[in-house]
């Protein structure tokens, strides 16, 4: 039977399992690898940490059986420059959440090259997308520039870095789907963008080759024989597939340190005018399906700062028992804009509040707040993607916070739609596994659970307008 291994490479840890044809799974193995952030604007992740995390995890998984094949997903966007004589990379790598790009996107905003940008790519001018970083890096370490553009240098998405190490330095890929997150991809024409590659001073040399999803983008020979590497995804797009999301309108969102909500378009590409984000879904055969997308920046996040920076939790897990405690939210409202705040907003300065604070005010209703918090971020995601003309009927959830019964019934309540749990949650994996098969439709989990909107219409007005004040109050 074949075997897959799936390396799974997040934003908070890297997990590694065994998959086999029919998409069950076998041994497991995770790792944290730790976020650094001296200050709001900087998150960065030792990249070195990653890649022997992910190794050991890997190998750990595999556990001397026989892989026939590697599938790898991975967190988007996060930047990695390497020096390609000896491997080893010329700075800690600026994650996802890294908002040092900021005063470009201010700029790009201003002067109409975000029009530019957003025609090109789906995306917009948001420190939030791989050129960005890209460009901090380019223009404030010395001599980085002249060294990338004599070729000295490679730069690729956690992706490339890692299949650049699985190859002992032979392959420097990258596929489609994280092509399309660095903002340095054409999504209509398939290739770098010269005027992009211009607009972010990048030099074309240092950039990865762009391949179908489920191409073989190298062999590796770390686990005994000469396995080939076929199947990439980005984190989300692997989710929407493990969903098994192939029909235009049907959308999935992932519940991890942020929260991305992802509706499939199939093949025909459609621009957002509401702040959303248009992105490839997966390149598969040749075949491009785009799907539209909404980022939260922070979600599991706000669980984490409870537990520790605030210790009101001791894990996750008791937030579920804290927030049914209660019979409302008591008027507290908490917006986690930690890094900013993502779609629909995009404001890189804005940065989190609580608010309804009273005497009657209790541990358990700031808990509750944070819960609650990224089901409102799902109501704005899916009221802008409404706006542009995606209808979305039943929303599917994984994800860490998925977990959590209270937080999945007050999302259906709160967005006034169906909301189907998987009994799997790991649809990261399974659609790096799925995708290393060959990405094809037969596969995809059918046993889930449903929660469906029980809330009244004047509850459920109430708090959407109270979350409305709140986050009014954070754009101030």
């Amino acid at each position: 039977m074949t075997k897959i291994l799936v390396i799974d490479e997040g934003t908070s840890s890297t997990r590694a399992a065994i998959y086999v044809a029919d998409l069950s799974r076998g041994d497991f193995a995770q790792l944290p690898v730790p976020l650094l952030s001296p200050s709001p604007d900087i998150v960065e992740q030792d990249a070195e940490l990653i890649w022997t995390q992910t190794k050991q995890v890997a190998l750990q998984a595999a556990k001397g059986q026989k892989i026939d094949r590697i599938g790898i997903t991975n967190q988007r966007e996060t930047t990695i420059i390497w020096d390609r004589a000896t491997g080893k990379p010329v700075h800690k790598a600026l994650v996802w959440q890294d908002r040092r790009g900021a005063e470009l996107g201010a700029k790009m905003k201003t002067d109409g090259r975000e029009k530019i940008l957003n025609a090109k790519t789906g995306l917009l001018a948001d420190p939030y997308f791989s050129g960005f970083k890209l460009n901090w890096l380019l223009e404030n370490m010395a001599g980085l520039w002249e060294r990338a553009n004599n070729g000295e240098l490679a730069f690729g998405t956690v992706d490339s870095w890692l299949i650049w190490n699985l190859t002992e330095g032979k392959c420097h890929v990258t596929d489609a789907s994280n092509a399309s997150r660095t903002a340095l991809y054409n999504i209509h024409t398939g290739t770098w963008d010269e005027e992009l590659l211009e607009m972010f001073g990048v030099p074309r040399k240092m950039l990865p080759v762009v391949m179908d999803s489920n191409s073989t983008f190298g062999i590796c020979s770390l686990f005994g024989g000469e396995v080939p590497i076929t199947g990439i995804l980005g984190d989300q797009q692997a989710a929407l597939m493990g969903q098994n999301c192939v029909g235009v309108g049907e959308a999935k969102i992932t519940f991890g340190t942020g929260a991305f909500l992802m509706a499939q378009l199939g093949e025909t590409p459609k621009n957002s005018t509401n702040q959303m984000l248009l992105t490839i879904a997966s390149e598969i055969d040749g075949k491009t399906n785009y799907a539209m997308e909404g980022a939260v920046l922070n979600a599991g996040t706000a669980i984490q700062w409870l537990r520790d920076e605030l210790g009101l939790i001791t894990n996750a897990a008791e937030s579920e028992a804290m927030a049914s405690s209660l019979l409302d939210n008591g008027g507290v409202y908490l917006v986690p804009a930690f890094t900013g705040l993502g779609a629909p907003y995009w404001n890189a300065s804005a940065r989190g509040l609580i608010c309804g604070l009273g005497r009657g005010t209790t541990k358990a209703h700031i808990v509750r707040a944070a819960l609650e918090a990224s089901a409102y971020q799902t109501f704005d995601l899916l009221e802008a993607m409404a706006k542009d003309g995606i209808k979305i009927e039943v929303l599917r959830v994984d994800g860490g916070m998925a977990q959590n019964g209270f937080f999945c019934q007050f999302l259906a309540d709160i967005i006034g739609l169906s909301v189907e749990r998987p009994q799997d949650l790991e649809m990261t994996a399974m659609g790096a596994a799925r995708v290393a098969l060959g990405g094809n439709g037969e596969h995809g989990s059918s046993n889930s659970t449903s929660f469906n909107p029980q809330m009244n219409a004047a509850t459920r007005d109430k708090n959407i307008q109270g979350w409305r004040k709140a986050i009014a109050a954070t754009l101030v």
